[in-house]
C-alpha cells in the first residue's frame, strides 16, 4: 500500500479521572520530524508517544497535540461535609488578612477543588496516552493511504502518456533517420559543388561514399535516440511496477525520486540528440510530464 505524508487523525481516551484528547497533522518532509506541543502536566508522555509514532511512521513532518480534561466530582462529593468544612476554614484564613472579601457564593463551592480532583499520579496519562495516540494514527494512516492512492493514479496517467509518446517517436525514428541521412547526403553534394563546379570530377565513387558514410555515421551517432526510448520505457515499468506491487513500498518515495531522476536523465538526452522538431518536441513534453510525476511523489513516504 502507497501512503501519502499528507494526513490528519484525532481520537479521545476516557478515564475514571479525566479525558485525553491527541491530534496528529502530518506533511512532507525528507526525513521524519516529530514537534510535540503538550501542556507541562503531560510532559511525561512525549517520549513514550515519541516512541510509538516514530514506530509506525518513516518519512514526513509530524505534528503532535495533547490536551487533557480532569474528571469533575460526583455531585454528593461536590458539596460534601469535608468540601463545605475546607472552604470554610480558607475563607476564615483570608477573612484575616482580608477583611473585606466576600464570602464563597454557591458556584464558588460547586468548583471548589477536591482531593480526587488536584492529586493525579502524572504517569497515569501514559497509558490513555498511547490509545489514544493509537487511535489517532489509525484515523492519520486512513487518510494517508486514500491520498496514496489518488497520487499513484495520477503518477501512473503521467507515465502513460509518456509511454505513449516514446512509442509515438519510436515508430517515426527510422523515417526522422533517413531524412536527416538525405539532408546531410545533400548538404555535402552542395558542399563539394561549391568549392568547384566540377567538384565531383576531384574525388572518387569511393572517396565520395566512404565521406557519406561518415557523415551517416556521425549523425546516427548523435541523433539516434533508440537506446534512450528503451531504457525510458524500461524506467516507465518499473514505476508501474513500484506503484502497483505493495512489497515494494519500503521507502518509495526515495525509490520514485531516483526512477524520476534517470527518466529525466534520458529526457535530457533526447533534447540534447535532437535534429527534428518532432524530437525536440517530445523531449519537451517528456519532461513536463516527468516533473509533474516528480513533484506528486515528493509527498509519497
Amino acid at each position: 500500500m502507497i501512503f501519502s505524508m499528507t494526513g490528519f487523525g484525532m481520537a479521545e481516551s476516557r478515564t475514571d479521572f479525566g479525558s485525553i484528547t491527541i491530534e496528529i497533522r502530518s506533511v512532507n518532509s525528507r526525513y521524519l520530524d516529530l514537534q510535540f506541543r503538550l501542556p507541562d502536566e503531560l510532559r511525561m508522555i512525549e517520549q513514550p508517544l515519541r516512541e510509538h509514532v516514530s514506530s509506525k511512521l518513516k518519512r514526513g513532518k509530524v505534528d503532535i497535540r495533547a490536551s487533557f480534561t480532569r474528571a469533575m466530582p460526583e455531585s454528593s462529593e461536590r458539596l460534601s461535609a469535608p468540601v463545605i468544612v475546607e472552604a470554610a476554614e480558607t475563607f476564615a484564613r483570608l477573612k484575616v488578612h482580608l477583611p473585606d472579601i466576600a464570602a464563597p457564593t454557591f458556584a464558588d463551592l460547586w468548583n471548589w477543588p477536591t482531593t480526587a480532583r488536584t492529586h493525579i499520579e502524572p504517569i497515569q496519562w501514559v497509558a490513555p496516552a498511547l490509545q489514544a495516540c493509537e487511535n489517532a494514527l489509525k484515523q492519520l494512516q486512513d487518510t494517508r493511504a486514500r491520498e496514496g492512492y489518488r497520487l499513484s493514479q495520477v503518477m501512473c496517467e503521467a507515465a502513460d502518456q509518456a509511454a505513449q509518446i516514446a512509442t509515438e517517436l519510436s515508430t517515426h525514428l527510422p523515417t526522422l533517420l533517413q531524412n536527416q541521412r538525405d539532408k546531410s547526403a545533400q548538404k555535402l553534394r552542395e558542399s563539394l559543388e561549391q568549392v568547384s563546379p566540377e567538384g565531383f570530377n576531384q574525388i572518387s565513387g569511393e572517396e565520395l561514399s566512404a565521406r557519406l558514410a561518415t557523415e551517416a555515421s556521425i549523425y546516427a551517432l548523435r541523433v539516434d535516440v533508440s537506446e534512450e526510448l528503451d531504457r525510458l520505457n524500461s524506467h516507465i515499468q518499473e514505476l508501474h511496477h513500484l506503484l502497483t506491487d505493495g512489497s515494494q513500498n519500503q521507502s518509495l518515495g526515495k525509490r520514485l525520486d531516483f526512477l524520476f531522476q534517470e527518466m529525466n536523465r534520458e529526457a535530457n538526452t533526447l533534447g540534447s540528440k535532437s535534429g527534428h522538431l518532432k524530437m525536440t518536441r517530445t523531449a519537451i513534453d517528456l519532461k513536463l510530464l516527468i516533473e509533474q510525476m516528480r513533484e506528486q511523489a515528493q509527498n509519497i513516504e
